[in-house]
């Protein structure tokens, strides 16, 4: 069975507090999950999650701070330790790619991952990595941001498909092995003799999608990566009382966030990356409804957010 949710492993910004561990975030889409921004501290939230390094299919990074990268080192040495089989690509900004190869190589290790490191110079499609554990047929894209150091925010997206309707099916006498038939070829003859084209037992199946947009202020990249997805996962360090903050720090409010999603289209909300000078994570909820009105979670560690069905 297809299972596609978010697993929250840490919602602070850059300080720790008792109850949030730095960012890191995986999106488990039917076979593939992909780890973004490991930062300190995300291979024990990922035990703490179920989550194990041999289900890592790809390692995504929007920029090389601290809070959303030193957790790098024990995850990979993880993927070494477990002897994970497939390649893990590791997509970051260009720019970072000193700090990645520090990271890789912190510490003494047997140097077992098979890793593929994907820096990123432009916006657009992250390729494929030949080896690589991915299987669910989407496309990653990437964004760029505007933060203090190269960032980049990045998009899934499933493209459309046709779903078969059963009573269509049934209607043409069409049942069984001769349906994955149908699929694969596009049409087969029913025992009626006549031809039926996959077209007139099916209907269009939207695809799904899902962005996430970390340390920024609003930009371009930030509506390109919100643009109608199903599920965006967007900091929200501040509040908007603290606007000017956020611009200086190059970070979003939780009404920015809240505004770029009801704009946008978004189906459902993930707010997190909290400052820790707030103490209410309710004031961040309550912020957010004055704009949006669609579901909303204001993300707490080791939370479990749900892609909404298909529209």
């Amino acid at each position: 069975m297809f299972r596609r949710e978010l697993v929250v492993l840490g919602t602070a910004s850059q300080v720790p507090t008792r109850e949030r561990n730095h960012n890191g975030y995986v999106l488990i889409w039917d076979d593939d999950a992909i780890l973004f921004d490991p930062g300190e501290g995300t291979q024990r939230q990922m035990v703490h999650a179920g989550v194990s390094a041999t289900d890592l299919t790809r390692i995504a990074i929007t920029h090389l701070h601290g809070d959303h990268s030193l957790g790098l080192a024990g995850v990979v040495q993880r993927i070494s330790l477990d002897h994970v089989p497939h390649t893990v690509p590791i997509s970051f900004p260009a720019s970072g790619q000193r700090w990645i190869e520090n990271l890789i190589d912190a510490t003494s290790y047997y140097h077992q991952a098979d890793l593929a490191l994907q820096p990123l110079t432009e916006d657009g499609v992250v390729p494929d990595v030949a080896g690589a554990g991915s299987r669910s047929g989407f496309t990653l894209r990437a964004a760029r941001l505007d933060h203090g150091v190269e960032a980049f925010g990045y998009r899934l997206e499933e493209p459309d498909g046709r779903r078969l309707v059963p009573e269509r099916l049934a209607a043409v006498g069409l049942a069984g092995p001769v349906v994955g038939e149908l699929q694969r070829s596009g049409s087969v003859t029913a025992p009626d003799g006549r031809t039926v084209h996959v077209d007139e037992v099916s209907e269009p199946r939207p695809g799904q999608s899902f962005a996430l947009v970390m340390d920024t202020r609003l930009c371009d990249g930030v509506s390109t990566l919100a643009d109608g997805v199903d599920l965006l996962v967007i900091e929200s360090t501040f509040l908007d009382r603290d606007a000017e903050l956020a611009q200086r720090f190059g970070h979003l409010t939780a009404r920015q966030a809240a505004t770029v999603a009801a704009e946008a289209g978004v189906r459902s909300l993930v707010l997190t990356h909290f400052s820790q000078r707030y103490d209410d994570a309710g004031e961040f909820e309550r912020e957010a409804r004055e704009v949006f009105d669609g579901e909303l979670c204001v993300a707490r560690d080791l939370d479990r957010v749900r892609v909404p069905g298909r529209r």
